[in-house]
């Protein structure tokens, strides 16, 4: 086999596998709090993701299927992820004034990381 031939296998066999991955969801984004953000800047943001952003808020209202843990932290990530996956193809960011970030590691399987 030419190494020409060779060289055409390889990308191939790369683009199936980044194919087949984006397709598994490998490569899915969410909005979460930052860490490193005081309570008092996640609420003010959370505040504006769920009025005027448009974030859908309604499961972390209290007896709503997200309510808990009760804290401004996972509130502020359900509103900032509800906001991202809503807009983020029509010009929404996960910006929030710096008050969260992307991360590519589902939150809701993983759980413990964002506690």
């Amino acid at each position: 086999m030419s190494n020409y031939m060779l060289r055409i296998l390889l990308a191939l066999l790369l683009i199936s596998v980044v194919a087949q991955k984006s397709v598994e969801g490998e490569f899915e984004q969410w909005c979460i709090a930052d860490e490193q953000t005081p309570d008092d800047e996640l609420q003010a943001a959370m505040d504006w993701a769920c009025g005027k952003g448009g974030a859908d808020c309604s499961k972390i209202q209290e007896k709503q299927a997200c309510y808990l843990p009760n804290t401004v932290r996972d509130h502020a990530s359900y509103a900032f992820n509800s906001y991202f996956q809503r807009f983020k193809n029509k010009g929404g960011s996960c910006y929030f004034k710096g008050a969260a970030i992307i991360t590519e590691v589902d939150p809701s399987k993983h759980f413990f990381l964002y506690q």
